[in-house]
């Protein structure tokens, strides 16, 4: 995107000039709008999940940004032979998610494709002072995240007929359940450093993170949270291209002198690749002064929201993994 033209307005907060999960636009002192689109194909086979997945992966930008869902527009491709039954049914997951949130479907675009792709366009409101960024981390916070990992080696495996269908609905769960209720955590502590973790993989997310904020982080990869099955999927070599792209560009920015890149020897091929494997719908990707670290935990637990600490940030411009 370097090549466009970055066009600036004292309103426009985050916008082109800076790499963040959605664009963040001020009203007024009290209110900024959040918007963003997000669309995909198929990841799972029944109709009413992928267009559940799809719509809680796409409201996620939002919750990054610390804001709150209010209407979404439906952004929608299908096939002249797809079954009008199956667009009903992915229309009405996407409707039912958007409604979890609080929100509503005021619209929408839909056009012919050769594969089916499905998404929203999302808009959202959040206080003009209390919006997440990407480049919000400082050295000494502990490194937290709100989903385990592995929807993507699952999501592989079930396009390959290979998976369990106890991991796969696990994994539809994790991929439906909103960021909601951790991003009213985070707005409620003023936490300012956050990103969600989707096709990038953790490890490129944090790594994105520690470009924006000018410091870097270490990971436990032990006390990062792995969905049911994931690590048999590993194993089985379950990747989709996403990993290895991911991989690539941390190993990039370690090259032209950005960002180190450390990983432990002892750490196995198929654990690294869940870090950086591509995830849908991930969670939370944030950090918090270790002195609220068990309030972080005391916090989520009230709302019936999981929580992991898997690290801390450092000073140094580097991505340690241990």
């Amino acid at each position: 995107m370097d090549h466009l033209t970055k066009h600036e307005h004292p309103d426009l907060l985050v916008g082109l000039t800076k790499s963040d999960d959605a664009a963040v636009y001020r009203l007024n002192d009290r209110q900024a709008i959040i918007q963003t689109v997000d669309f995909f194909p198929p990841i799972v086979d029944d109709p009413y999940a992928y267009g559940a997945v799809a719509a809680a992966n796409s409201m996620s930008d939002v919750y990054a940004m610390g804001g709150q869902v209010l209407l979404a527009l439906n952004v929608a491709g299908f096939p002249k032979e797809f079954p009008r039954s199956a667009i009903r049914q992915i229309f009405q997951g996407g409707a039912d998610k958007v409604a979890e949130a609080g929100g509503v479907i005021a619209g929408g675009h839909t056009v012919v494709d050769k594969e089916p792709k499905y998404g929203l366009c999302v808009t959202g409101l959040v206080h003009p002072e209390k919006v997440t960024i990407k480049g919000g981390l400082r050295p000494g916070h502990r490194l937290f995240l709100s989903k385990p990992l592995g929807t993507g080696v699952i999501a592989t495996a079930g396009k390959a007929e290979r998976v369990q269908a106890a991991h796969l609905e696990a994994a539809i769960q994790s991929m439906t359940r909103l960021n909601r209720g951790a991003a009213e955590v985070l707005a409620e502590m003023e936490i300012r450093g956050c990103t969600d973790v989707t096709g990038f993989g953790l490890l490129a997310h944090g790594g994105e993170m520690a470009l924006a904020s000018g410091c870097g982080f270490r990971l436990r990869a032990g006390a990062v949270p792995l969905l049911p099955g994931a690590m048999s999927y590993a194993e089985g070599g379950f990747f989709a291209g996403g990993m290895g792209r991911n991989r690539s560009f941390l190993e990039g920015l370690a090259k032209e002198g950005k960002l180190a890149l450390r990983i432990a020897p002892g750490l196995s091929t198929e654990q690294v690749g869940l870090l950086c494997d591509s995830e849908t719908s991930g969670g939370l990707l944030f950090s918090a002064p270790a002195e609220r670290a068990q309030e972080i935990r005391d916090r989520f637990a009230a709302k019936g929201e999981p929580v992991w600490e898997i690290g801390e940030v450092i000073a140094e411009q580097a991505i340690e993994v241990a």
